[in-house]
């Protein structure tokens, strides 16, 4: 049996290992990202047009594949006159969005706001928005590789950071998610309900970000109501007041941040969800009822109107078919395990999420890889969704282009079409991978044993 000498020397190596691995992720990390700042800045650059911007971005950016959001949006939304977004905004009755209103939660716009402080074109906007991102994308590979080990490459030295880390105003939020999921797993000195607080609070600024992180508030709730995993298998009491608490928070961080944007400027804070409500299914959208419901509907308004009718019904309801769904299939896990697995739920109702709404952007993939680096899913099953991403995330650029310069389309149709129904497909199967899944890498170490020197009174209660 090992000293405590020994297990002190142990559990100090792996800490040493640990630190070592999550240190060689940040250098990963940020040469991938110095990799992702150069694929897009090959659309930027002088010359530029008198409202600055870089006259190469129409140019090249389908036929380069180097398009971001960030570059396009500097114009369009008064970014290029330093407007502070939402306060004095608004949305007209055929949805454009004028006087600093932006089609993101406001902490979102905040930082596309702060990004252009400084900036003179759309070149300097992109180059200070990379700067500004780039710490989040760093401190998801740390804790990814606090919590994972080296799976976290999947996210350090992934084709996806590549691809989208600059397309549009993702890194904030996904780190926020990574966090609520690192304070839940490593700060054990703290209590169950302190943690799911703090998650809490963290899930509701991702929510002030991107909305996502919004929904994996209620698989934290139940795993604070179930005790989590320190509580004693034989114990079936239910924390209901530490679940409450939790619920607390993440509506009182979320109401705390927009009040005040919507008591300065309603219309311009109200604006940005009327404009994804107006938002509909069409062939920017990459989802699967343009790609499929959509070939059921005729090509005249009407036969147009009806199907948008169709998936403004259709949506929302398979997306809150696929929560209610995890969120049994994870108390059933816990009824037979005796911990309810919210980091797994967590990634199925973000694939049901991501498989139903009427939008599926691209970038949207640096949502799931956190994911695929926690839980233990198959190797082969993220090779093919990385492929299928792949061939989205570049197959639609491509498509959009012989689009617009009248060449043959076909191939790239194909293409897109390959990368929309692989997803698909292979969302399905995340789905009920995610549920069924163990946690990947490290086990967080347990705070240190007291010792006591010989004749020591030992404390008692």
């Amino acid at each position: 049996m090992p000293s405590g000498l020994a297990t002190s020397d142990l559990s100090a190596r792996r800490v040493g290992r640990r630190t070592a691995l999550a240190a060689v992720m940040l250098v990963l990390c940020g040469l991938t990202l110095v990799l992702g700042y150069a694929n897009k800045a090959r659309c930027a650059g002088g010359p530029f047009t008198a409202d600055g911007r870089s006259t190469v971005f129409d140019v090249a950016k389908d036929s380069d594949v180097c398009y971001s959001d960030i570059q396009f949006l500097w114009l369009g939304r008064d970014i290029n006159e330093h407007v502070f977004p939402y306060v004095q905004g608004g949305i007209t009755d055929d949805g454009t969005l004028v006087g600093g209103a932006v089609e993101y939660p406001v902490l979102s716009g905040t930082l596309m706001w702060l990004g252009a402080l400084g900036a003179h074109n759309d070149a300097d906007f992109l180059r200070h928005s990379a700067l500004l991102l780039a710490p989040f994308a760093l401190l998801t590979a740390w804790m990814l590789a606090r919590l994972a080990g080296r799976a976290a490459l999947l996210w350090a030295a992934g084709p996806p950071l590549v691809l989208y880390a600059f397309h549009n105003w993702e890194l904030p939020v996904v780190c926020t998610a990574v966090a609520a999921v690192y304070v839940v797993a490593t700060l054990t000195r703290y209590s169950l309900r302190t943690r799911g607080i703090l998650a809490a609070i963290l899930l509701g600024l991702g929510f002030c970000l991107k909305l996502y992180p919004g929904i994996f508030v209620l698989p934290l709730l139940a795993y604070v109501l179930t005790g989590g995993v320190e509580r004693d298998p034989g114990e079936r009491r239910l924390d209901v007041r530490g679940a409450l608490m939790t619920a607390g928070a993440a509506i009182a961080t979320v109401v705390a941040v927009n009040l005040p944007f919507a008591l300065t400027g309603y219309e311009g804070w109200r604006a940005s969800i009327t404009f994804q409500q107006l938002r509909q299914a069409d062939i920017t959208t990459n989802s699967i009822w343009y790609w499929g419901l959509r070939q059921l509907f005729g090509t005249d308004t009407q036969s147009e109107a009806l199907f948008q009718q169709v998936v403004s019904v259709a949506s929302p309801t398979l997306i809150l078919a696929a929560f209610t769904l995890a969120m049994w299939l994870g108390w059933k896990r816990y009824l037979a395990s005796g911990v309810f697995p919210w980091v797994g739920v967590s990634g199925a109702m973000l694939c049901g999420f991501l498989l139903f709404h009427k939008v599926h952007s691209p970038q949207y993939t640096l949502w799931l890889v956190p994911f695929l680096v926690l839980l233990q899913v198959p190797w082969t099953a993220i090779g093919a969704y990385f492929v299928a991403d792949a061939a989205l995330g570049i197959g639609v650029f491509r498509y959009f282009y012989a689009l617009g310069t009248g060449r043959p389309a076909e191939q790239m149709e194909k293409l897109v079409q390959f990368g929309v129904w692989g997803r698909a497909v292979l969302l399905v199967a995340l789905f009920f991978l995610f549920l069924r899944a163990r946690p990947r890498g490290f086990r967080p170490v347990p705070p240190p044993v007291p010792r006591f020197a010989p004749g020591e009174l030992i404390p008692v209660g």
